[in-house]
């Protein structure tokens, strides 16, 4: 059964600083506990990563899965292309400037293979919200 999630963050930068260290996905480990390994496989022209392949640990559950992403100028979304342990995950950061910086919503989407019992997916959405907010935001503002 898919699992839909969403947490919004007010980070004191512009979006084009909030997108580079997104484009880093190389160094998202650094700051995503869930994310062990991120490797780009391809970029677009502009030096963008377009598919990346990720080693993901959480709540127990290891995942070697291969993403598609789409950039534009306040949004960075991405796609599963395969996953040994999911069947679908969608995910999007969107980015509003505000006066003093950047309102950053974050929403993912993921299906996975086998069905989890409610507390394991509600522990592991806790931890990935964190991270894709709260870390985000450490990794952008120092």
């Amino acid at each position: 059964m898919a699992v839909t999630v969403n947490k919004s963050v007010d980070i004191d930068a512009d979006a084009a600083t909030i997108l580079d260290v997104l484009a880093d996905v190389e160094g998202i480990p650094s700051w995503s506990p869930v994310h062990k390994k991120c490797e780009v496989v391809d970029r677009f022209d502009d030096g963008r990563p377009k598919h990346v392949k990720m080693n993901v640990s959480i709540i127990g559950v290891n995942d070697e899965q291969l993403v598609e992403y789409t950039w534009s100028e306040n949004e960075v979304s991405w796609t599963l292309v395969e996953s040994t342990q999911q069947k679908a995950q969608d995910g999007r950061y969107t980015l509003t400037p505000k006066d003093n910086g950047t309102h950053v919503e974050f929403e993912l989407t993921v299906d996975p293979k086998i069905p989890l019992p409610g507390f394991l997916v509600k522990k592991g959405t806790k931890t990935i919200l964190e991270a894709a907010t709260e870390g985000l935001r450490q990794q952008v503002v120092g």
